[in-house]
Formats: C-alpha cells, structure tokens, sequence
C-alpha cells in the first residue's frame, strides 16, 4: 500500500513562495518486492572436476569418435590411492562381458595403510553404464578396428567417474600426417604472433 503526505506552502525570509498556495503537493510513496538476481551459470562446466588420471597418448594413437561417462565401482582403498593421484590408465581398454562393461588393465597402485584389505593394483573394474549404452557400445567394437579406451578419471562431487571413447587405431601415415599438421599449425601460430607485435 503507498503512504501518502501532505505538504503545505513554505515562505522564505523575504516572503516569497516556493509553491502557489492554491495547489496541495502529494507525495506518492510505493513499496515494490524486488526479486533476488538469478544467479549466472558457471563459465566452466567442468568447474570441480578433480583430474586423478590421463590418457595422453589416447588422440595420438587412435581416432576418437564418440565419448562417454561412466560410473567406477570401487574399493574403499582403490578411492584413498585416486585420490593421491596413483593410477595410470595408458594400456588400459574397455572388455565386454554378459554382466556389462569392464576397465580391464587400469593400475591404481594399493594404498599403504590398508593392509591386508588392500585392492589388486590391475584388477578389472566395472564401469556403470546405461544398458543402451552398452548395447551401442558393444556392437560397435565388433567392427573391425574399433576398441573402447579409457581417456580420464576423474572425481565429480566426489564421485569417481571415468570418461571412456569409441576409438578407431591410426595408421603409421595417420600419425605422420597429425604431426605436419600441428608443425603447420605452429608455425601458423608463430608468424600471426610475430605478425601482431610488429
């Protein structure tokens, strides 16, 4: 509801006036609710990842095609030794069986104060994935070729999650023609450089 107020005719010291005494002035106050800003979305979406582990060689030596995420089930000291960083996932691959995906070749190293309850550091490790995930994803490896890979594992929220890729084998010309690519790029890279600071 808004307030309202009357204000009278005023004189100044030598008599004049600062509104016609004919004329009522009212002020008119209003209250207005205004919403709390919606809060802007992060720039980075991938802003709380926790990397613990990389494939790097995985786009030099293979075609990557689709990519996915996927669940880890783990043992408690399989997550202590991720969290201190001590897995290498470079010869690790994706098998198929009847019971769903696997991670099979992936070392987490144990985790000393586990003891006698520690993990097996190259176990096989199931991965969490829609069942038409798995069914797309299987029958695509029976093409020639083709293999699913590991690319990263990360913690998401603290979740351990690992991002896996349909991958095609590159040919040895493959390899040489990625690397005149990015000598090309380079060099590209270089004189727009030295371009700019002229």
């Amino acid at each position: 509801m808004g307030k309202t107020r009357k204000v009278g005719c005023t004189t100044s010291d030598n008599g004049a006036f600062f509104h016609p005494c004919s004329q009522d002035l009212t002020l008119q106050l209003s209250w207005r609710i205004v919403p709390k800003p919606a809060k802007k979305p992060e720039k980075n979406s991938k802003a709380g990842e926790q990397i613990v582990a990389q494939n790097r060689a995985a786009s030099y030596n293979f075609h990557l095609l689709d990519r996915f995420e996927a669940g880890l089930v783990l043992h408690g000291t399989e997550v202590k030794a991720l969290r201190e960083r001590k897995a290498n996932i470079r010869d690790a691959y994706v098998d198929f069986k009847p019971s769903g995906a696997w991670l099979v070749n992936a070392h987490i190293a144990q985790y000393m104060p586990g003891g006698p309850w520690n993990h097996e550091p190259l176990g096989s490790r199931k991965l969490l994935l829609h069942k038409n995930e798995i069914y797309k994803l299987a029958g695509r490896t029976q093409s020639k070729g083709l293999t699913v890979i590991p690319l990263r594992i990360y913690f998401r929220n603290g979740l351990a999650k690992v991002e896996i890729a349909l991958a095609q084998g590159k040919k040895s010309w493959d390899r040489r023609q990625d690397e005149r690519d990015k000598e090309a790029r380079r060099e590209t890279e270089k004189a727009m450089y030295n371009n700019r600071r002229r």
